[in-house]
């Protein structure tokens, strides 16, 4: 795990950072300068253009993953296939972006109660899957180069500088909420554009086509992949989007109190999304080697690892949500406080249950993901028809939790079928025992008048016991290791 413990630190850090901002711009920017339908709006535009580059990107990005350690020859420009993977998506994308364009009143009859504020945003929609798309597809290269760190530093803090100063400047008057409409689309165009020069710098921007890579893989098995990846990467973006856009037919406001939830939960999920970008293409590349005891392995430990720090995060989080609420000044965000916490349940059990998902889309067998994940988007979609009307931003959330409980179990269970792996030991219930039991002794911990206070104390002593804990028992190496490492007497 040598290449990936790095790249992960790396990440890690680079995330939580990004972290911090997101936090700082979540909580004390965006939701004092936006109203709730204002943010609502950005959430609705984001998620539309989302759908359209997925679309567009005929599951590419996926397939990149799996298939470049095939093309992988640095002297020869990889046989051209950065040119392949960027020529056919884009020119999808003109297709889809007219069928979006012709779409436009329908769209705007489904978001009835709130379409002269979306109707003149329309166009940057457009814009926003452009850039997207074309930033999707570059991550996908440059994960499998192994060149993460960058891509992690564009999304996780850059980017989120780019929006709190776009904020900023909306609220000083300098710009319109036009403007900052554009500016946000702005942030999304800088980024590809950094990646595409960062590729450039390294000596890997191979955009002249050749005959090469059609010898490679035959186009067909990779267009076929695709196929398959795109129906399976439609899941799973629903469940990053659907929610939104759904809740967006109800109400921009619900959509932007949702938004502010979803971000808070999203702390939970950056050591996962650290780990996951060096995890797939290492994974991929173990499948081709056949090494699966080295699979095996890395499953069991990334496992043990993501479950100690998903346990803590979530506790951390879901004991201290009325603080994070009081620093944003707007009552009407903390309606999102129970969505929250069924937020962090879907998550925790993501993380708990590995790298399941990326195992199935990388073997031989990826095909039986597809069965997995157009099941999850018919249940999502359904669950939020049924629980929207009737609960709100709950019922979206709670729709959200059940249907990454349910994939996540789904997946364990067909690795363990099929490959005869799970990545489960006793120590994964011990740690969850642990992480328990020190969370009820904080949250029984009187409050103060003064929430940092509280804040303080309640995080202390979570940090306090579930860290001694940790590190007396031995139960995660890596933990025992990183303190040994910092100057630790830790055996």
């Amino acid at each position: 795990m040598g290449i990936v413990q790095r790249q992960s630190l790396r990440n890690t850090v680079i995330s939580y950072v990004g972290l911090g901002i997101g936090f700082v711009n979540t909580t004390l920017v965006l939701p004092r300068l936006l109203a709730p339908a204002q943010l609502g709006l950005t959430s609705i535009l984001v998620s539309l253009a989302t759908m359209g580059a997925l679309v567009s990107a005929l599951g590419f990005t996926n397939t990149t993953l799996r298939y470049f350690p095939y093309f992988r020859d640095r002297e020869n420009g990889h046989s051209g296939f950065l040119a392949l993977l960027l020529g056919l998506p884009l020119t999808l994308f003109v297709v889809v972006a007219g069928a979006l364009w012709l779409g436009r009143p329908l769209v705007l009859r489904w978001y009835a109660h709130d379409a002269a504020l979306l109707g003149p945003h329309y166009g940057a929609m457009l814009g926003l899957a452009l850039c997207i798309l074309l930033y999707n597809l570059l991550e996908a290269y440059t994960k499998s180069l192994f060149h993460t760190s960058f891509s992690s530093f564009l999304t996780d803090v850059l980017q989120r500088l780019l929006i709190v100063g776009s904020a900023a400047l909306y609220g000083a008057g300098v710009l319109s909420f036009d403007g900052f409409v554009l500016a946000y689309l702005g942030s999304y165009a800088a980024i590809a554009a950094l990646l595409l020069g960062y590729l450039a710098a390294i000596g890997e921007l191979h955009l002249r086509p050749t005959r090469a890579v059609l010898r490679v893989r035959p186009v067909g098995e990779l267009l076929r992949f695709g196929s398959f990846a795109l129906l399976g990467n439609i899941s799973g973006t629903l469940l990053l989007t659907i929610d939104s856009l759904m809740l967006g037919s109800h109400s921009f406001a619900d959509a932007g109190i949702y938004t502010i939830a979803l971000n808070i939960s999203t702390a939970l999920a950056v050591p996962f999304r650290a780990l996951y970008k060096t995890a797939y293409p290492l994974i991929a590349e173990y499948w081709k080697e056949g090494a699966t005891d080295k699979m095996l392995d890395f499953y069991r430990r990334s496992t043990r690892l993501t479950t100690a720090l998903g346990a803590y995060l979530a506790l951390g989080i879901g004991l201290n949500l009325s603080f994070i609420y009081s620093l944003i000044h707007r009552p009407e965000y903390a309606a999102g406080t129970l969505a929250v916490l069924l937020l962090l349940v879907g998550r925790l059990t993501d993380g708990i249950t590995g790298v399941n998902g990326i195992i199935v889309v990388t073997s031989p067998r990826y095909r039986y993901d597809l069965l997995f994940n157009v099941g999850l988007s018919g249940c999502i979609i359904g669950l939020n028809a049924l629980l929207i009307p009737r609960l709100g931003l709950t019922g979206a959330a709670l729709s959200n939790a059940l249907a990454l409980v349910s994939i996540n179990l789904l997946r364990t269970w067909f690795v363990w079928r099929s490959f005869g792996w799970q990545p489960f030991d006793r120590r994964i219930f011990y740690i969850l025992g642990l992480a328990g039991a020190a969370g009820l002794v904080a949250w029984a911990l009187p409050g103060f008048q003064n929430s940092w206070l509280t804040l303080l104390l309640r995080g202390g002593v979570l940090t306090a016991l579930y860290g001694a804990g940790l590190l007396l028992t031995g139960w995660v190496p890596e933990v025992s290791a990183l303190a040994r490492k910092v100057g630790l007497p830790i055996r």
